[in-house]
């Protein structure tokens, strides 16, 4: 594996090899895009090149990595950054009680890179993960070049956030902090006016299309043209799109969507809602729901707009410009923001179910 693997965004990851080649990768960066934008990917790519034992150069001149060094391999274990977690977490509930409440999610499988995710339950990055952070940053790397830090998430508490910000002020000249982000917006300005921000761009429709032709031939046409839509331009998220998933999440969102405008009955919401429950498999659940029911929310909105040609659901067309014709620009700013609040309460662990069915009567009304 090696950067000519990496799909799409050339110019962004030429200018990233260029710092490297020059020695003046920023002591913090941020990089910015969609869920799937291949961000975390890259991040690991970077500090494998910054560390790479034999470092080739590809035929543009600019640093590459071997991928099978001790540096590039170990670095390269956190890429199945799913497996990782679960591994984290199963490792923290084997700990006693008293110790549990005190252990925050950290992976680290080469002792120069450490890979921050949010910590579940709240899945935010919180202070205990930044202070672990501050406590390695100083160290000189010990069997690398650079160290480097890697952030999975923009949704810090807001001690951690500060508490990051403090790093950012006087970070070491060997350390590079990366910061991925969805939206840029989630992070103070404080701490994105101390970072470089480069940004990963959606891939046109047409060449996601040709490259699920290739690597998921089993799917259909039609299957293929709505997943490159649904994965708005992501190629990570395409090639790993669970469309039986996502379509089961999506078919609750309309009974969800239907009963706030009055085009379904109570007892089909309730039926719906109530499959929604605690646990980690309910919260991976209902943020399916969340995910499709913004996708619908933005389809709606396209149609308002009369730009149907940009519309993701393509299969539902013909019966979200029904829902379209009924609904306001009012509305769906108000479903919009209910689906935040719904958010915020699974991070409270308020019960799933009664949040789903408060979104739809506060609609209704």
């Amino acid at each position: 594996m090696s950067f000519k693997d990496f799909l799409g965004n050339e110019p962004t990851v030429r200018h990233l090899r260029e710092s490297i080649a020059a020695g003046r990768l920023p002591n913090a960066l941020i990089l910015a895009g969609p869920r799937g934008s291949g961000k975390y990917t890259l991040a690991i790519m970077l500090a494998q090149a910054a560390n790479c034992l034999t470092p080739p150069h590809g035929p543009d001149g600019l640093p590459d990595f071997c991928g099978v060094c001790t540096n590039c391999e170990r670095i390269g274990q956190s890429l199945d950054l799913d497996a990782r977690v679960d591994e984290a977490i199963a490792a923290r509930e084997e700990l006693r009680d008293v110790d549990k409440r005190d252990t925050r999610i950290l992976i680290q499988t080469h002792p120069d890179v450490l890979v921050i995710p949010p910590d579940p339950p709240q899945l935010l990055i919180k202070i205990g993960q930044v202070r672990v952070l501050t406590r390695e940053i100083y160290r000189v790397p010990a069997e690398g070049r650079r160290a480097f830090s890697i952030f999975t998430s923009a949704a810090f508490m807001k001690e951690a956030a500060n508490s990051l910000l403090k790093v950012l002020e006087e970070p070491p000249a060997y350390a590079t902090i990366v910061l991925l982000a969805e939206n840029t917006g989630e992070l103070l300005p404080t701490i994105r006016s101390r970072a470089g921000i480069f940004r990963l761009g959606a891939i046109p429709i047409d060449q996601i299309e040709k490259l699920l032709a290739e690597r998921r031939p089993s799917d259909r046409p039609a299957e293929r043209a709505l997943i490159a839509r649904l994965s708005e331009g992501a190629i990570g998220r395409a090639l790993g799109f669970d469309l039986p998933t996502y379509l089961a999440s999506r078919a609750d969102a309309l009974v969800v969507l239907r009963n706030s405008i009055g085009q379904a009955d109570a007892s089909d919401l309730f039926k719906v809602t109530e499959t929604y429950r605690a646990g980690a498999e309910g919260q991976e659940k209902t943020e399916g729901l969340l995910r499709a029911a913004s996708s619908l929310l933005e389809d709606l909105l396209l149609l308002k707009s009369e730009t149907p040609q940009l519309v993701r659901n393509i299969d539902l067309q013909k019966e979200l410009a029904e829902m379209a014709s009924v609904v306001t620009y009012d509305w769906i700013e108000s479903a919009a923001r209910g689906l935040r609040q719904v958010e915020s309460g699974m991070r409270r662990n308020l019960l799933r179910s009664l949040s789903l069915d408060s979104f739809a009567a506060q609609l209704s009304q």
